[in-house]
């Protein structure tokens, strides 16, 4: 979607008043969607109708962690912060993408990182793009998609990021029992943004990040409606 705004977004950064693109980076919720192994898929009732209410209302059961979602740091840690602890701003910043879609590799090492560290620097929000969101809905969607090494995560820890995101269905491995790459981001009040979609639409090299979760009693988790805001 293209629009044309005329109040400021971040004026340092450059978003004025302007054309602006908003993309929506975020997968439908349904009853027959991915979801992490082990869990449930959301349940969709009919809590009232217009045939017997005059209204429609429905009931929805569903994991924290559904969809594209946000990680909070009480999702790994016993004493970590739930997103309700958060103020708003911790959900919204400046975010850029590094491309690892068309490289072959399994973990994403240091090598890897270090051509970004000037980008890296400059923004609140990293993405990283593994190109696995094309496979939602299929069995590859589960398999052998780039994830972080522990050194390069302990490396991203160090900066000042209010969260790293990916379009993959973890951060980690999916064969991790320990979930090392959350559990070294998140003593650092990091989120963690998984199940991302739609990044190749994304044609600016920084962008706004807007990722809203619901407001609940402590959310370790919480489904978003994720969307990046561009200057173009």
């Amino acid at each position: 979607m293209i629009f044309k705004v005329f109040a400021s977004l971040y004026p340092d950064q450059g978003l004025m008043g302007g054309i602006m693109k908003v993309t929506d980076l975020t997968h439908v919720i349904e009853s027959d969607m991915p979801v992490f192994p082990g869990t449930e898929q959301p349940i969709f009732e009919k809590a009232n109708t217009l045939e017997k209410d005059g209204f429609r209302e429905s009931k929805i059961t569903m994991y924290s962690h559904t969809g594209t979602h946000i990680d909070a740091p009480g999702h790994m840690l016993s004493n970590g912060r739930y997103l309700d602890n958060f103020e708003i701003e911790q959900f919204i910043g400046q975010a850029t993408i590094l491309d690892f879609s068309n490289e072959k590799i399994e973990l994403i090492d240091m090598d890897s990182l270090k051509p970004y560290e000037e980008k890296i620097k400059n923004v609140e929000f990293l993405i990283i793009k593994t190109g696995w969101s094309k496979y939602w809905g299929g069995e590859k969607y589960y398999k052998d998609f780039p994830s972080l090494s522990e050194e390069s995560a302990k490396w991203l820890a160090e900066y000042n990021l209010k969260g790293i995101g990916i379009d993959a269905i973890s951060i980690d491995d999916i064969k991790s029992t320990t979930f090392a790459i959350h559990k070294i981001l998140m003593p650092k009040d990091m989120i963690i943004i998984e199940n991302l979609a739609n990044l190749e639409s994304i044609s600016q090299e920084y962008f706004i990040l807007c990722i809203m979760p619901l407001k609940n009693k402590n959310a370790d988790g919480s489904p978003v409606r994720a969307i990046a805001i561009e200057n173009i």
